[in-house]
């Protein structure tokens, strides 16, 4: 089986801009306004000013899509050491940071699981458990989303691994693209594997996260406390999203035809388990286990995405070899990177300072408590997510400044950033996510499908959003 082709971000979300009257106004764009506000009369330090001017011309590159998101990164890094903004080992510090190879890391697992077969093995079996009712079907592609999150830290992947799944399953059922049974089953595995990338850290949007607030906010980032603070927000959102689906798209048909028969069946043809199956399923067991005791040992999250990925690469371990690592596109790291670096140069030319205060000025009289902190910086989140779609460009801009928003109003750090991060879960457009888009390619379900179950689900994240923050979190030690 070949390696998964979703370490590769879908061409639809970060195709560049072509020569057209409009690629030429956001060119123009991308260009003019950091030029403008390079030469602009703001009485403000030079290197506070061109850090600012050439950051903006990335988040511009970025929330337009006029280029390659990597791309983009790239030449702001080399303009701020080019310029004499700041030094080269500044420009560039990202790459030196843990957070991008972390995110490389989670490539390999995504594709020792895929390329072995054990993340479709885990599926099947985890369904035929549950039961063959369209109900209970259901049921089972929301949780087995859930469990491949630790095996197959990506949305993207995941969403690919179980829409061959769910094709089988309609084809079984005897029904259409325009059927409910279709437009339930992938819309609701695209929408919760964007959620669960958030209830852990997994995927490039919760890594570059967690990057930042161990970066600027300066607090150390468990990967067990995280899973730990939102495993409550997990549960219940695999119940409501199971029955709200039930609910919008009434299956034509009960049950699937032949009943667990045909479950048996593709079990059946994956065969016995493999050397290669055996060796992955370790692998993760060991990475799952190290990160699940965090706590004890404080060995980097990152430290261990990165060496046991890079042990499954090992000759004579085998599970992947260098075709396989050929096949991987690096952008997305380097796209982190840079955007890491982009942060680092805001924070030591003091640029940061001014655009905390431009943009998160008028938070601080609201954000004043448990409850009120929650509902300020979630429905901020959400409407900031809205202007600037990809959720990686939205958290890699945002978290430096809310970092030093936290630390200037006596707010914790690592509550408020994980507030803010798991508002970037909550969607209601499919440009929003590079996984929203890959799901949506399949035809199987409308932009105004999406927009329905993910109104009624941003409205539920906010709900368990109020609730954990003041009554939960402080249990577990987050917040106080």
């Amino acid at each position: 089986m070949s390696a998964v082709p979703a370490v590769r971000p879908p061409e639809a979300a970060l195709e560049p801009v072509r020569a057209t009257s409009r690629g030429w106004i956001l060119a123009a764009a991308v260009i003019g306004i950091p030029v403008a506000v390079w030469f602009a009369p703001l009485g403000l330090d030079p290197k506070v000013q061109h850090a600012i001017a050439v950051s903006l011309f990335m988040i511009v590159s970025w929330m337009t899509h006029a280029l390659d998101h990597a791309l983009a990164g790239f030449i702001g890094c080399f303009l701020c050491w080019a310029l004499g903004v700041v030094k080269f080992e500044t420009a560039f510090s990202g790459f030196s940071n843990s957070t991008p190879w972390f995110l490389f890391g989670a490539v390999l697992f995504g594709m020792m699981a895929s390329k072995t077969g054990l993340a479709k093995r885990i599926a099947y079996m985890l369904m035929l458990r549950i039961g063959n009712t369209y109900s209970r079907l259901l049921l089972g592609l929301i949780l087995s989303d859930f469990v491949l999150t630790f095996i197959a830290p990506s949305g993207i992947a995941r969403v690919v691994i179980m829409a061959t799944i769910a094709l089988g399953l309609i084809e079984a059922f005897g029904l259409g693209q325009g059927s409910n049974v279709a437009r339930g089953m992938f819309l609701i595995l695209t929408y919760t594997a964007g959620l669960f990338d958030k209830f852990v850290i997994a995927g490039a949007a919760s890594i570059t996260a967690r990057g930042f607030i161990e970066s600027v906010g300066g607090v150390e980032v468990l990967w067990s406390r995280w899973l730990l603070a939102y495993l409550p927000c997990a549960v219940i959102t695999i119940l409501i999203a199971w029955r709200l689906t039930l609910r919008m798209y009434r299956p034509e048909k009960p049950a699937l035809p032949g009943g667990a028969a045909f479950l048996r069946e593709e079990v059946e043809k994956l065969g016995p388990w493999t050397p290669l199956e055996k060796k992955a399923a370790l692998l993760m067991l060991i990475a799952i286990a190290l990160w699940m005791t965090d706590f004890l040992h404080h060995i980097s999250p990152a430290m261990v995405g990165l060496g046991v990925g890079l042990l499954g690469v090992l000759p004579v371990v085998g599970v992947l070899d260098i075709d396989d690592l050929k096949k991987v596109n690096y952008l997305p790291v380097f796209f982190v990177a840079c955007a890491l670096s982009m942060g680092n140069v805001l924070l030591s030319t003091k640029a940061l300072d001014i655009l905390t205060n431009a943009m998160t000025g008028w938070m601080a009289p609201l954000a004043t408590n448990a409850f009120s902190t929650p509902l300020v910086l979630f429905w901020s989140a959400f409407g900031y997510h809205i202007f600037l779609g990809d959720e990686v460009s939205m958290l890699a801009t945002s978290i430096p400044v809310l970092m030093k928003f936290a630390h200037a109003h006596g707010l914790d750090p690592l509550s408020t950033g994980m507030m803010w991060t798991f508002a970037a879960g909550a969607k209601i457009f499919v440009y929003q996510s590079a996984v929203m888009v890959v799901g949506y390619s399949y035809g199987y379900f409308s932009a105004r499908d999406f927009f329905r179950i993910g109104a009624w689900l941003t409205l539920v994240q906010f709900g368990l959003l109020l609730l954990i923050v003041p009554l939960y979190w402080p249990l577990i030690g987050i917040g106080r």
